[in-house]
């Protein structure tokens, strides 16, 4: 049935999670407001795909064929007039060609919801400019993620109850995704006009499935989470060569500037440009994740947090990133990357450049996060940590190289607080504690364990010494194949905790 039939009842005000109100994140309801569909005409429907032609027959039976043919292909699900292909699930869908006009692009997508899905291809080049928001009811009550935890609620009684959200600060200038809906971009792109109201581009509601590929979209303003795209819990999307430049997140507890994900969200190939999660709280200048994320080949340049994650946020989430590019982020915690009461895994990727007050490159909290063949190089903090950052985390640093990271606190390469620290088979160097009370140019731990195994850390300055390794109530643990040297005013002399297999 369609979705965007005006005659509807309206959406249920649904109650935020508890979860929201301690991250912020919410899969809000979708309200738009703009350009009326009036009708679509005939000739903005599906072009007909042409069924085989049947063979010539003998005889009379070439009637009692064609019906047996129609009858297999009621078999299949489909429809006549519609091919299949042998060894396939499914229909093989037409892909409807869009012709460079927004209304056409939303006349599409109209079409795609009240058929269960499509394929559409955009004109190569296109700037398609929205204006306005799409005018939709939308049913979405909080979906299933807010239907469990209302259950757990109504079974644990006592927890104060959010004001309902505010359908108007969740709109899309596009028509909402609630079925398989593939958009190939041509190197097109999705425009919010500088002047719009605003709105996000798309929002995937659960049982939706989005693919996005060879497209920009820009300049999108959400006051909800998702400056671009929002996937709510049930939900997914798939991003290829996509960029995401320009967009902004104005949630006071969310965020997402780029992409918010609370379902499955998997993105190669794909570019991340000055995104920002601007709320007072907000978390992810990118993409914040808090479902499940795969992340491959992408670059995340110039992107900003009030809270955490400059580039990439993750939280509450799972995340696996892999050869991709975090370069000149900024966000008060982990200025490349965050990973807070999360699994995260980073593997073959460059963390570079980017600044924040606490781990300019990467910070960890309450969470996991396994660093493999990582660059963590030229990242500034003005407290803690320079390259890194953990406090009551597990934080593996293997095969890894830390370098010329700068902090005006303690720790300029590794800064580790009551936290699992273990560096193998990594390089240490050339980082720099700069404050006038900074200890630990390398590495600083305190109040947990640090382990390095077969690593060297070298040529690192402090302003208190050690300059090398400082440890505090803290268990180490360095084995005869590890090489602390060269290290300003000293390798480890000066901690608290002293360190087996450390030159003065």
């Amino acid at each position: 049935m369609s979705t965007y039939q005006g005659g509807r009842r309206e959406a249920r005000p649904g109650r935020r999670s508890r979860w929201f109100l301690a991250g912020g994140l919410v899969a809000g309801g979708l309200v738009a407001g703009a350009s009326a569909l009036a009708g679509v005409s005939a000739a903005d429907r599906d072009p007909p795909v042409a069924a085989t032609p049947s063979p010539v027959s003998r005889g009379d039976d070439s009637g009692d064929r064609d019906e047996r043919r129609e009858q297999r292909r009621g078999e299949l699900g489909g429809r006549p007039g519609e091919r299949h292909d042998a060894g396939r699930e499914g229909r093989t869908r037409a892909e409807v060609p869009v012709p460079c006009d927004s209304a056409k692009l939303i006349s599409a997508l109209v079409r795609a919801n009240a058929q269960g899905g499509a394929e559409l291809r955009l004109a190569p080049k296109c700037t398609y400019r929205l204006t306005h928001a799409f005018q939709q009811p939308d049913e979405y009550d909080g979906g299933i993620r807010d239907a469990r935890e209302a259950a757990d609620s109504a079974e644990n009684p006592g927890d104060a109850e959010a004001p309902p959200r505010d359908p108007r600060h969740d709109r899309a200038g596009l028509p909402v995704v609630y079925h398989p809906i593939t958009i190939r971009g041509e190197g097109a792109t999705i425009q919010r006009d500088a002047h719009a109201e605003a709105f996000r581009f798309f929002t995937v509601r659960d049982g939706g499935e989005l693919t996005l590929s060879d497209v920009v979209l820009k300049n999108g303003l959400s006051a909800a989470e998702g400056g671009s795209v929002h996937v709510v819990h049930g939900a997914s999307a798939v991003l290829e060569r996509t960029t995401i430049v320009g967009s902004t997140s104005l949630s006071a507890e969310g965020g997402g500037g780029g992409v918010f994900n609370d379902g499955h969200l998997l993105v190669t190939g794909s570019t991340f440009v000055g995104n920002h999660a601007a709320g007072a709280a907000g978390k992810g200048g990118g993409l914040l994740n808090g479902g499940v994320l795969s992340l491959r080949t992408s670059q995340f340049r110039g992107n900003s947090a009030v809270a955490y994650g400059g580039g990439l946020g993750n939280y509450r989430g799972a995340a696996e990133v892999r050869s991709s590019t975090f370069a000149h982020n900024n966000a008060d915690q982990g200025g490349g990357l965050a990973s807070f009461s999360a699994r995260t895994r980073v593997a073959d990727s460059k963390v570079v450049g980017n600044t924040a007050r606490t781990g300019g490159g990467i910070a960890n909290s309450d969470a996991l996060i396994f660093l493999r063949a990582l660059e963590v190089r030229d990242n500034t903090a003005t407290g803690n940590g320079g390259g890194i950052s953990s406090f009551q985390g597990l934080i593996p640093v293997d095969d890894s190289v830390v370098a010329g990271n700068t902090a005006r606190g303690s720790g300029g390469g590794i800064h580790a607080e009551k936290s699992n620290l273990l560096v193998r088979r990594s390089e240490v160097g050339r980082n720099h504690a700069v404050g006038a009370g900074s200890k630990g140019g390398g590495v600083f731990a305190t109040q947990g364990q640090v382990s390095l195994f077969a690593s060297r850390v070298a040529d690192n300055v402090a302003t208190v010494r050690p300059g090398g390794l400082f440890a505090e109530k803290a268990r180490v643990k360095v084995d005869d194949e590890t090489d602390i040297i060269d290290n300003e005013p000293t390798n480890c002399e000066g901690g608290a905790v002293p360190v087996a297999n450390c030159f003065r």
